[in-house]
């Protein structure tokens, strides 16, 4: 059976922006990207629910990561826009979060590791580069710096 929905579990979009720290216009650009949908009350004024500033705070968040809009449209597409999501809901897409954000903690991991050494990127500066990248052998590997590009990269350097 459905939930009725109260006119307490909607709010005007000034209070979303009030809550979300996120302008006015900004809410009207995401709502646009379809990563919230508003409803309209007998006024025609937007009404947003309630969970939208969750929703918007995740979208902050995922910005700050370095998500794409698109990205983050694909995440969120999971969730319902119809009713306030439940954990459930929530879980399914922190899956797919949280194996983008163990891979990107694993990339920044890896630069803070090796930034001060050779990153395999040709320049050949650093004393240690002529050990490790030896005539710039990670140049075969492709452009940028190989080593913290790709996790065996001094390895398949090694080998070629």
């Amino acid at each position: 059976m459905r939930q009725r929905m109260k006119t307490t579990d909607l709010i005007a979009i000034g209070q979303l922006a009030a809550r979300t720290g996120v302008s006015v216009s900004a809410i009207r650009f995401y709502e646009d990207k379809g990563l919230i949908r508003a409803m309209r009350n007998a006024g025609g004024q937007r009404r947003f629910l309630r969970s939208d500033v969750r929703r918007l705070s995740f979208v902050m968040i995922a910005q700050q990561l370095g998500f794409s809009i698109s990205e983050i449209v694909d995440l969120l597409s999971g969730l319902p826009q119809e009713r306030t999501p439940t954990k459930a809901d929530w879980s399914k897409i922190s899956a797919h979060f949280r194996a983008r954000l163990d891979q990107q903690i694993e990339t920044l991991e890896l630069t803070r590791d090796r930034l001060d050494v050779c990153i395999g990127c040709g320049c050949l500066s650093l004393s240690n580069c002529a050990l490790y990248n030896p005539d710039d052998r990670a140049a075969r590997l492709g452009p940028g710096p190989r080593y913290l590009m790709e996790r065996d990269g001094a390895a398949k350097a090694a080998e070629a």
